[in-house]
């Protein structure tokens, strides 16, 4: 029985021959990211999500079964990964929404409300200033409460630099948001009154 060429490749980044693996990487890497930017709307987080889908494959090389051609297996992969990428961003406003209206409900007076209002929209203008990669895991930390094991998988990163890039998330946003301590302690003084 003759292999196909797409059995041929698939063997060979089985057994861990890098060069064909990056051959593959080179022939599907900008179609696929082309495919997925018009899905995400981002063509760095369009980068991000082709990026991942290649390092899962070469991380799992050696399980690796594929019973399509290489190209629907990609494509299919990276599609399966959009939507998995916009279901985490809908999680994300959904606990967004939940954290400010639990903010709202805490204040018990008009001043209150405008003082929550305001430390929650300086909040998300400082996550949102946070270097992109310090960014993405304080949010896979704080929003979707990822251990740092998982948000490494989920990055390519390794758990300590996760450690670091989370730390940094925190140190920034302790002194971005040093003028709102005493809102905060307002704002939990209220509550609990």
């Amino acid at each position: 029985m003759q292999t196909t060429p797409d059995e041929s490749l698939i063997g060979e980044i089985r057994i861990g021959n890098e060069a064909v693996f990056e051959t593959v990487f080179r022939q599907y890497y900008s179609p696929l990211c082309r495919y997925v930017t018009p899905l995400l709307g981002d063509a760095d987080e369009a980068e991000e999500v082709v990026q991942s889908v290649f390092l899962a494959i070469w991380e799992r090389r050696e399980s690796l079964l594929i019973t399509t051609s290489l190209k629907a297996y990609l494509y299919r992969a990276v599609h399966n990964r959009c939507l998995n990428r916009i279901s985490q961003q809908s999680i994300q406003a959904t606990h967004r929404e939940q954290a400010a209206a639990e903010l709202y409900s805490q204040a018990t007076s008009p001043s209150q409300s405008l003082l929550a209002d305001e430390l929650s929209s300086r909040l998300q203008r400082a996550i949102g200033q946070l270097p992109e990669q310090c960014r993405r895991a304080f949010e896979l930390s704080r929003f979707e409460e990822l251990s740092y094991k998982d948000i490494a998988g989920r990055l390519g990163i390794a758990t300590k630099t996760v450690e670091n890039q989370i730390g940094k998330a925190l140190r920034i946003l302790r002194t971005e948001l040093s003028d709102y301590l005493p809102l905060l302690l307002l704002l939990a003084g209220g509550a609990g009154a």
